[in-house]
């Protein structure tokens, strides 16, 4: 590993390290993001994941700030090292019911059910108000930028939404879904005034395009 991604690396660790330093019954921390909060189709994925302290994935960063091929490498590799990891899903339908802050925290308990191992502490991309089962939470404003877990987390949410949203397209290819994911590009745009919604289209989101 090249110096500069090495010290890259260590700074994305200071804010666990600081914990595991000043606490020293903490053996568990596991951070949580989520991906799809914003697209207009689709299901809110959230990731848990519990990596090792001295835990070094070279290019584990920020999943808006890789390429896809980059985060389905980095994918396996934190699937590899984890001591564990969970992944909350919620539709489009739940969304629409409860809207996508609810859906979001919902995601966020139901990833940390998935654990196999109960962390000392949970290290989250800004949420508040959150259930997480009795566990202490930090929320980190930028946290998939700022904290490896996190980051980490981010790409399991990221990947794990993308392979989703792959899947769809195959079923409904007029839409575009493998190139934008869902979101509201122009292309989506444009496919939604030609076609209509399909039923993964968020009801919620799409009102000014129908």
């Amino acid at each position: 590993m090249k110096e500069k991604e090495e010290l890259r690396l260590i700074k994305l660790k200071e804010i666990e390290e600081k914990i595991y330093s000043e606490n020293k019954g903490i053996n568990y921390i596991c951070g949580i993001d989520e991906a799809g909060r914003g697209p207009l189709a689709g299901p809110v994925v959230v990731a848990s994941v519990i990596m090792p302290r001295d835990s070094m994935i070279e290019g584990v960063n920020d999943s808006k700030k890789i390429s896809e091929k980059k985060r389905e490498e980095l994918y396996d590799k934190i699937l590899e090292e984890a001591i564990s990891y969970g992944v909350g899903i919620i539709d489009q339908d739940e969304i629409d019911n409860i809207n996508i802050l609810e859906a979001t925290k919902k995601g966020l308990t139901n990833s940390l059910k998935e654990l196999t191992i109960k962390p000392n502490v949970i290290l989250v991309d800004a949420l508040k108000g959150i259930d997480t089962l009795g566990i202490p939470y930090k929320s980190i404003i930028k946290g998939d930028a700022l904290c490896y877990s996190i980051s980490a987390a981010s790409i399991i949410a990221k990947v794990t939404r993308d392979r989703i949203m792959r899947q769809w397209d195959e079923i409904y290819p007029q839409y575009g879904f493998e190139k934008h994911k869902g979101y509201g590009t122009a292309t989506h745009i444009v496919a939604i005034k030609e076609y209509g919604l399909c039923p993964i289209h968020r009801r919620s989101f799409t009102k000014n395009f129908i």
